[in-house]
């Protein structure tokens, strides 16, 4: 990953990233009592800022956290931070805990300042091989809560799944329960059968990914038919191709899965177009106001 950009946002001030300090008794330190978000910026531009935010929303009020600003002011944060750091190309990671109280304690749920936290940083370059030869990833079984639909702090399970890839030699761990796809451990996981994409429904189980949702709005544009429902593993080890989403990255191909080749074991035309588009949206969009 790209090393953070200097400037960060802690509490209502902008200050050097490396000066910015929270209590250990902060409750996402001790609980990871807290909820964020990645937004990548294009050109100096946030994408998806209304997407993000509607999650990032939706997980607060999910954790019985109230929204801590209105979004004309998260939209100055976000775009004073990236303008300190320099703009460009960057993502924006967004932080908000239920804050620290004095002491330890597990419920009642406490009534106290929130802790509003941002950094950015450049995005990771994506190299020429990896979009033309694609990744291998692995599988294996869900080990994490079942309220992965919470963008929460509380990641270590995810951390473990993601390792088991690195371990492997692999970019992204794809997880299976009972039978069905899940997701990545960081990412949300498409598959193309008979042309058409195919990633699993909305439910408990799965984040709702926002770069999922730009994948079907550019299928619609492109006449790809794209279907929010249950894949099981045989149609996941069958598939035409794989691919993977994420805000850091955009979309890429996954051309091997445990060792064995995805289809012809090269990115495929479903997502070869996808990209392009991708690509074009991002064109599009250069130089509009965020919404």
């Amino acid at each position: 990953m790209s090393e953070p950009l200097p400037i960060a946002y802690l509490n209502g001030e902008f200050l050097p990233l490396a000066d910015a300090r929270v209590s250990p008794l902060d409750r996402a330190f001790l609980y990871g009592d807290g909820v964020y978000e990645v937004m990548p910026v294009y050109d100096g531009r946030i994408f998806r800022f209304r997407e993000h935010f509607d999650r990032l929303d939706r997980s607060l009020n999910e954790l019985r956290m109230k929204p801590v600003h209105a979004r004309d002011r998260w939209a100055a944060i976000c775009e004073e931070l990236v303008r300190r750091n320099g703009g460009g190309d960057m993502y924006v990671y967004v932080q908000v805990t239920r804050g620290a109280e004095y002491g330890r304690n597990h419920a009642p749920l406490p009534d106290i300042d929130r802790t509003v936290f941002a950094f950015a940083s450049r995005l990771p370059p994506i190299s020429a091989e990896r979009i033309g030869r694609g990744i291998a990833a692995i599988t294996t079984d869900d080990t994490r809560w079942t309220r992965c639909d919470i963008k929460s702090t509380a990641l270590l399970a995810n951390v473990m799944l993601k390792q088991l890839a690195v371990d492997a030699g692999a970019t992204e761990t794809i997880i299976l329960k009972d039978g069905l796809l899940r997701e990545g451990a960081s990412t949300t996981v498409h598959v193309v059968i008979g042309g058409g994409i195919r990633t699993p429904p909305r439910s408990n189980q799965i984040l709702p990914g926002t770069t999922r949702d730009v994948v079907s709005e550019l299928a619609a544009r492109g006449g790809i038919s794209f279907k929010a429902m249950a894949v099981t593993e045989a149609e996941l080890r069958n598939a035409d191709e794989i691919f993977i989403g994420a805000a850091t990255f955009g979309t890429l191909a996954v051309t091997r899965l445990d060792g064995k080749a995805v289809g012809s074991g090269m990115p495929g035309p479903v997502w070869k177009r996808i990209h392009e588009m991708f690509n074009a949206y991002r064109r599009e969009l250069a130089g509009t106001p965020i919404n």
